[in-house]
């Protein structure tokens, strides 16, 4: 993707998937814009059974809106794996007992919409329509994943899906992450105390 330039503030670019059912899930990558100057925010979310209060929010370390570059979503039995030009900023694990989307089938969406309600500094910054259109291109999409057939209800996994359906994160991988939240991460939502008063989520704390 290539984002908005100059004044985006209020809008929000996204690439996520999605399931259909009423326990919804869903896994996030949303751009929240910002006005000239400000940098933007990379949203990362986590949507299990209906469940999705599970935030990171990332600065990236350069402009994502002067030039294009890669997002990546992992997502298998194991684990959630959120990259950026190949470099894994967040892994979301499966833990026992606790909400993880594993069983139900989503589909991938790309969005460009008007976030003024929430997206820049809590809602407080408007999209600013004086400054349409809003642009965002998107090229060189690639997908490797099962499909799933609603005819028959049965799943069928392409030649080497093995690969990512394996995946997770080894040791050198998890100092990429802690990079990233050591330098670009800016909203954390297992330190929201206010947010979670009477206790964090079951996955907070863990380690990776």
């Amino acid at each position: 993707m290539k984002l908005v330039d100059g004044n985006s503030a209020g809008t929000v670019t996204s690439f996520y998937t999605s399931g259909e059912s009423a326990t919804h899930d869903e896994i996030d990558i949303e751009f929240m814009g910002n006005s000239s100057g400000d940098p933007y925010v990379m949203n990362t979310n986590v949507w299990a059974s209906g469940d999705g209060k599970k935030e990171h929010q990332f600065y990236l370390w350069f402009d994502p809106s002067a030039d294009f570059h890669t997002y990546k979503i992992t997502w298998n039995p194991k684990n959630i794996i959120f990259e950026v030009d190949g470099v894994p900023v967040r892994t979301f694990k499966k833990y026992d007992g606790l909400p993880f989307p594993s069983s139900r089938p989503m589909t991938v969406h790309a969005t460009l919409w008007d976030g003024s309600y929430w997206a820049t500094q809590h809602g407080t910054v408007k999209i600013h329509w004086r400054h349409d259109p809003f642009v965002v291109p998107y090229k060189a999409y690639h997908a490797n994943g099962c499909v799933h057939d609603k005819a028959t209800n049965k799943t069928s996994c392409p030649a080497g899906s093995d690969a990512w359906m394996r995946r997770e994160l080894g040791e050198e991988e998890l100092k990429t992450v802690a990079w990233a939240e050591r330098n670009c991460l800016s909203y954390n939502y297992c330190a929201d105390g206010w947010r979670f008063p009477k206790g964090f989520p079951g996955e907070c704390g863990r380690d990776l």
